[in-house]
């Protein structure tokens, strides 16, 4: 079997598009903003502030979850989420590294 694309890159790049991609859905960024907004909920009450149906809200919730953005914790018949710091801190680094980097070439770029 050949190997799939992600194979030619590096852990770190692959944790970043990763990171990236789950963030690439408005809702899902309006997700991550509703739980820094609170420190932690349920799913119903994240239902509850987004225009979208509960299964579409507990898809968003698992793309992100599986990425590692959040951390989900069921008590009972609820399962409740927070924010995952170290994988907010990746993405930190990451662009505070772009951003010397863009700092360092200032005015040396076309």
């Amino acid at each position: 079997m050949g190997a799939t694309k992600t194979d030619h890159f590096n852990e770190k790049q692959n944790q970043i598009a990763t990171l990236a991609k789950a963030l690439g859905h408005p809702a899902r960024v309006a997700i991550i903003e509703y739980l820094m907004s609170v420190d932690t909920c349920i799913c119903g009450d994240i239902v509850n502030v987004l225009p979208l149906a509960q299964p579409t809200v507990s898809q968003h919730l698992k793309e992100l979850k599986t990425a590692g953005l959040i951390k989900g914790n069921i008590e009972g018949n609820s399962i409740f989420y927070c924010i995952n710091e170290k994988a907010l801190e990746i993405l930190q680094s990451y662009f505070a590294n772009v951003s010397l980097h863009l700092e360092k070439k200032k005015n040396n770029c076309c």
